[in-house]
């Protein structure tokens, strides 16, 4: 399931972040690669104890919490901090690659399995060419290029790549999560329930119908979910 997320950071936050990410200590890519992606990695990364990384992880996930559309599509568990990266020159490409399947977070001490992998665009789309997010499944590929501070969110079982740049600068933060829901048909149903009980109680109000869906939901949640 990959679903585009408007407008997760507002215009004030992403103006923080670019301005943070201006002064940026950026480093090799590779830093937090596995050993089959860091053949194909050549980008640069700001590195996790920087104290940009620190104000802007803080910022990122403010916007997640209070993002109710990520929310019900992720069901977070658990969130690994979000990183940030730039292509840009001969730093400007990432071959085809599949996450690490868990992730180990120094900073809580604990493991993360990467069900969901989500990217947030940072630059202007219009401000470089090329650096597409391509992402494949079972339906082909998909590429991927949004507006500043919109979000993508996939299956991290996905092989991804990001196509050259060949103009300008592509910014980024990227990140996985954990899900209380771990089975990917399970939390597609759930989202599209829960999209499904929104517009029905936009529609119709809170009837009987939409009542006894918003209980099936919760119950089927309840029987699949580990909080």
């Amino acid at each position: 399931m990959l679903i585009e997320i408007p407008k997760v950071l507002s215009p004030n936050e992403l103006e923080q972040a670019r301005q943070l990410l201006a002064t940026a200590p950026w480093t090799d890519g590779r830093i937090t690669a596995g050993s089959q992606s860091a053949q194909v990695k050549n980008n640069l990364q700001l590195p996790e104890d920087a104290p940009q990384s620190q104000q802007l992880r803080s910022l990122l996930l403010a916007a997640l919490n209070r993002n109710a559309l990520f929310l019900s599509a992720a069901l977070p568990k658990r969130i690994y901090p979000p990183l940030f990266n730039r292509y840009a020159g001969p730093r400007n490409t990432f071959g085809n690659h599949i996450d690490n399947a868990i992730r180990y977070c120094a900073e809580s001490g604990q493991r993360v399995r990467t069900d969901l992998s989500a990217t947030i665009f940072l630059a202007d789309p219009d401000s470089y060419d090329g650096g597409e997010l391509v992402i494949e499944d079972t339906y082909g590929e998909h590429a991927v290029k949004l507006a500043a501070g919109d979000m993508v969110l996939y299956p991290g079982s996905s092989l991804h790549r990001v196509e050259p740049v060949s103009r300008g600068a592509r910014l980024a933060s990227f990140f996985w999560l954990e899900s209380m829901v771990r089975e990917t048909e399970r939390r597609r149903l759930l989202f599209e329930m829960d999209m499904a009980i929104l517009e029905l109680r936009s529609t119709q109000g809170d009837n009987q119908t939409t009542v006894n869906l918003t209980g099936c939901y919760h119950n089927l949640l309840r029987m699949w979910a580990d909080s």
